[in-house]
């Protein structure tokens, strides 16, 4: 039967649901209330369950304040609570229920008015929420340090990183870290530490300045403010390595105009990513410098010129010509003999008899390459301009050379070739006057090439991507040839352009074009291979083959022209077809009047270069006139102070295409059909398709476009 006690108002059972801890404390006055108090009838208590008991409006919740009578008494943990009876007096101890019954087994009819569980003493309210207390990873060896890191990252950091995007990559890197050292833990280096420093150290050679990248002094770093700023300043140096290694100490447009190859900067998060994950950070940031055979090669030469002369400095005193003259039948083997001799020997690097006086034919032999390397005529006779040669600082020379020509290969693509075609590329070095088909890493085809005349007419340094070629092309002159060259000769013969077998149409806007139809007279040959480019420069036959004869063939307006095209072009075309099986004969046989555009399914990269030293297929190095004076210009920016902000760039001179308007002389006819009135541009007119360089400049500046044939 349930207490009468509990027919009291609601309030009652919320006070004994929320204070079951308590009850020990009003055990004894429950109890007698039980005795005393009549029970209820069956309908009684029906009729009283039904009737709705309001709520008190606006009373606070009970607290413990208003149950405690003794401030000193303990109270009890709600967790603890059990069954067990509380401490009662020792008459009602047999007889009467356990308290903590009444509190946690309420009657079924109950559950609309009993309290929610969050209320019962067995059920505790909820806690709220709290965000998950983040653990640092840093080492409480290394915290110090970190602080420090936080600090001078969110105040300090231009003083290390004054590129936007390498500040924005350190903070980013660190911060994912908690800020702990990446080179140091507990203020010793780390091996990751040890390979960057190692690799700094080593910059000289890669053709790199190690003063370019300084390396701070750990082991005089004691406080967490030095080890920090060590740190950073270690940082700085690693991403500068990394982006010179890759993109050149200078960039390209500080060396000229007609100069464009693909950017390749390095991304400083990814190089953060990298070498802090790396096993061997050493070799990860080597990875940076340029992969090709190219670099390599030269590379091992710079070390090997290095490696040279660490003796004292030989002097080769003044003295009469010695030259050496091989036996004959009327003269004998003539090695005149002379004191400066030895030193000689020693000086080029002669091990056979260093003691020998005799001016005898290995002596010879190593003066005429000497002679060659420093651009004399190769005569092996010692006279006084050789010997003032040797006493040069000869060894500085080369090694500046070899040092600007590992810079021009940094400014290369990483990927030479394309890769579904086996690698293949072509590769022309202009100082070298040499054409070279690459496939699988080996050459398979060389040929001779003319290039552009120093000054004005240089042939651009650049790479792009060959996508087609045209047999019986037709020559459409550039308006630099037309304003500088052909308007003069008509002033002086009108007749000019007739005998020359070349047209000329009136434009729409007024300007003139010129062109020469194909023929075995034409200007670019039978062939023209063409890499749309905004210099408007491509490799082509000509008729006249007697340039290919010379040493130096630097006799163009630009372009490039190839010595034997027929069996250029088969070789590619069997490159990007196959199962086309082009010969030389079969392109020959495409010789007539029109023009025929032969399309490659894939293009094939073409890098123009300009390596004034490079390695032969045999392992030797050559060294070759610097023609248009970029070993010159680029020892100056590397010796002499440049600007090491590569992201500066000089303003690229742009190829003018607009056609003078210029009056002709009197006399001079026209094309009867004017085939060209509609105006292509020229670019459309030379690649056969729209420009995808600079638009034309307003009609009647003076052209500035200078490359041709």
């Amino acid at each position: 039967m349930r207490d009468c006690s509990t027919n009291r108002a609601g309030f009652d059972r919320v006070l004994m649901a929320v204070a079951a801890t308590f009850l020990t404390v009003s055990a004894t006055s429950a109890l007698a209330a039980q005795s005393t108090t009549p029970r209820a009838s069956a309908a009684e208590l029906a009729i009283d369950a039904a009737v709705p008991r309001p709520e008190p409006a606006n009373v606070p919740p009970p607290t413990v304040n208003d149950f405690k009578t003794d401030t000193t008494a303990t109270v009890p943990d709600a967790s603890k609570v059990t069954d067990k009876p509380a401490e009662a007096a020792p008459a009602a101890k047999a007889t009467e229920p356990r308290p903590a019954e009444v509190v946690t087994t309420p009657a079924a009819n109950d559950a609309a008015t009993a309290a929610p569980p969050a209320a019962t003493a067995t059920a505790p309210a909820a806690e709220p929420a709290k965000e998950p207390v983040k653990v640092s990873t840093v080492a409480p060896a290394d915290q110090p340090v970190a602080d420090r890191l936080r600090d001078m990252l969110g105040t300090k950091s231009l003083r290390y990183f004054d590129r936007k995007n390498e500040r924005a990559a350190v903070e980013k890197f660190y911060s994912a870290r908690d800020y702990a050292p990446q080179w140091t833990q507990a203020g010793k280096l780390t091996d990751s530490g040890k390979g960057v420093i190692t690799r700094l150290k080593d910059a000289a050679s890669e053709g790199l300045n190690p003063a370019d990248y300084p390396v701070p002094d750990f082991s005089a770093a004691a406080s967490p403010d030095q080890l920090a700023e060590a740190e950073l300043k270690l940082t700085a140096s690693m991403l500068d390595y990394a982006r010179q290694a890759q993109s050149g100490r200078m960039h390209w447009s500080q060396v000229a105009a007609d100069i464009l190859y693909p950017e390749h900067p390095t991304d400083p998060a990814e190089v953060l990513a990298n070498i802090s994950t790396a096993k061997d950070a050493s070799a990860a940031l080597d990875g940076y410098n340029p992969p090709h055979k190219l670099y390599r090669e030269l590379k091992a030469k710079l070390a090997e010129l290095r490696g040279q002369g660490d003796g004292p400095m030989i002097h080769i005193a003044e003295g009469p010509a010695l030259a050496y003259k091989a036996a004959t039948k009327k003269l004998g083997e003539v090695a005149p003999e002379d004191p400066r001799v030895p030193q000689l020997r020693a000086k080029l690097g002669i091990a056979d008899h260093p003691d020998s006086t005799h001016y005898d034919a290995k002596v010879a032999s190593a003066v005429r390459k000497f002679q060659e390397s420093v651009d004399l005529k190769p005569t092996g006779v010692l006279d006084d301009r050789t010997v003032k040669a040797i006493n040069s600082p000869k060894r500085d020379r080369q090694i500046d050379i070899v040092l600007v020509n590992l810079e021009r290969l940094r400014w290369l693509p990483r990927q030479l070739g394309a890769a579904s075609l086996g690698n293949a590329y072509v590769i022309l070095n202009v100082p070298d006057f040499t054409l070279k088909v690459m496939q699988n890493g080996a050459p398979v085809w060389t040929t001779r090439v003319v290039t552009g005349k120093p000054g004005k007419h240089a042939t651009p340094m650049l790479t792009e991507t060959m996508k087609f070629i045209t047999v019986n092309p037709t020559w459409n002159v550039p308006p630099s040839i037309i304003y500088n060259e052909y308007l003069p000769a008509l002033q002086q013969d009108p007749t000019v352009l007739d005998r020359m077998g070349l047209r000329l149409e009136r434009n729409r806007d007024g300007s003139i074009h010129i062109s020469q139809p194909p023929g075995e007279a034409n200007a670019l040959g039978r062939i023209r291979f063409n890499f749309p480019n905004k210099f408007l420069v491509y490799q082509h036959d000509t008729p006249d083959k007697n340039l290919f004869a010379k040493e130096e063939r630097a006799f163009s307006h630009g372009c490039m022209r190839v010595q034997n095209p027929d069996q250029y072009a088969s070789t590619l075309l069997n490159i990007v077809m196959p199962n086309a099986s082009y010969t030389p004969e079969k392109i020959r046989s495409m010789y007539g009047r029109s023009e025929i555009d032969l399309k490659f399914p894939t293009p094939i990269p073409v890098n123009i270069t300009y390596q004034t030293a490079f390695v032969d297929d045999a392992g030797k190095l050559h060294i070759r006139k610097d023609i248009y004076g970029r070993d010159a210009t680029m020892i100056n920016l590397l010796k002499n102070g440049r600007n090491r902000d590569l992201e500066t760039l000089v303003s690229h001179a742009q190829p003018n295409y607009s056609r003078p308007k210029d009056a002709l002389p009197p006399g001079v006819s026209f094309a009867s059909d004017n085939t060209y009135s509609s105006g292509p541009s020229f670019f459309e007119r030379l690649f056969g398709g729209p420009s995808t360089a600079t638009p034309p400049a307003p009609i009647g500046r003076r052209p500035q476009q200078r490359f041709t044939r």
